[in-house]
C-alpha cells in the first residue's frame, strides 16, 4: 500500500506538499508561500502608491498652472 493511500491523499497532493517541504528548507529553487505572500502585498502597496504619486503630481501641476495664471506670486520658498 502506498503512502498515499495510508494517509488518504492523492499522489499528486504529497508531491506538491514534499516540493513546498523542499523549497522552504533551501533544498529547492523558489520563493516560500510566506515570503511569496509578502512580495505580493509590497507589490501591491507599491502599485498604490505610485498611484497615489501620479495623482499629486496631476494636482500640483494643476494648482501650479491656477497659480501661474493668475498672477498670484507664491510667498512658499
Amino acid at each position: 500500500m502506498s503512502i498515499t493511500a495510508k494517509i488518504g491523499s492523492a499522489p499528486q497532493t504529497l508531491n506538491e506538499w514534499v516540493k513546498k517541504a523542499e523549497v522552504d528548507s533551501g533544498k529547492r529553487a523558489g520563493i516560500p508561500p510566506d515570503m511569496a505572500e509578502k512580495m505580493k502585498a509590497l507589490e501591491r502597496e507599491n502599485r498604490e502608491l505610485r498611484q497615489a504619486n501620479e495623482i499629486l503630481r496631476k494636482a500640483s501641476a494643476y494648482f501650479a498652472m491656477i497659480e501661474g495664471s493668475s498672477g498670484i506670486a507664491s510667498s512658499a520658498a
